[in-house]
């Protein structure tokens, strides 16, 4: 076993892991009727994209041992590299404007700016899914998942409007 590679899909999992959490804070509020999840979801964020901005370092110092070259060459060989990048690069103005500074500083358009979340999710999802050869279970797992976190928001949205 390679213990880069393995290091390198962990925090890959993780950082997909704390995203899915984040996500999921919302239809846990709408169902329990509870607002403490809320509390959680900047956190969950947060993590996310630390343990993204791990798997990218491995992925790029250890794996490629730093090599711009070798990342170009990958890149389109792999697609789910470029997928990946895109995922990272959304990930990181949702990060820095996590303060509340800026959520008081861009007003409504924070909360336009984070609903980038949802393409982040969609595309890490891809990101895994084209990534796994053989066993395509665990990244169809987290899309079923995230199709019913994004169904409960929906149904929600429409209730909401109705009464």
């Amino acid at each position: 076993a390679n213990p880069i590679q393995a290091l390198h899909f962990s925090l890959g999992d993780w950082a997909l892991r704390f995203l899915m959490i984040g996500l999921a804070l919302t239809p846990i509020k709408i169902i329990t009727q509870q607002a403490w999840p809320l509390r959680y979801r900047r956190m969950m964020g947060l993590l996310a994209f630390f343990y993204a901005s791990l798997h990218v370092l491995v992925y790029l110092v250890l794996d490629l041992s730093g090599s711009w070259t070798a990342f170009m060459d990958e890149v389109p060989k792999s697609p789910y590299i470029l997928v990946g990048l895109l995922t990272y690069l959304l990930l990181i103005p949702l990060a820095i404007t996590s303060i509340k500074y800026f959520k008081k500083k861009l007003g409504r358009r924070w909360f336009t700016l984070h609903k980038l979340v949802y393409v982040a999710v969609l595309s890490a999802c891809l990101h895994y899914l084209w990534l796994v050869k053989l066993d395509v279970s665990q990244p169809l797992l987290y899309m079923g998942l995230l199709g019913i976190l994004l169904s409960i928001r929906v149904v929600n949205s429409y209730r909401n409007r109705g009464a």
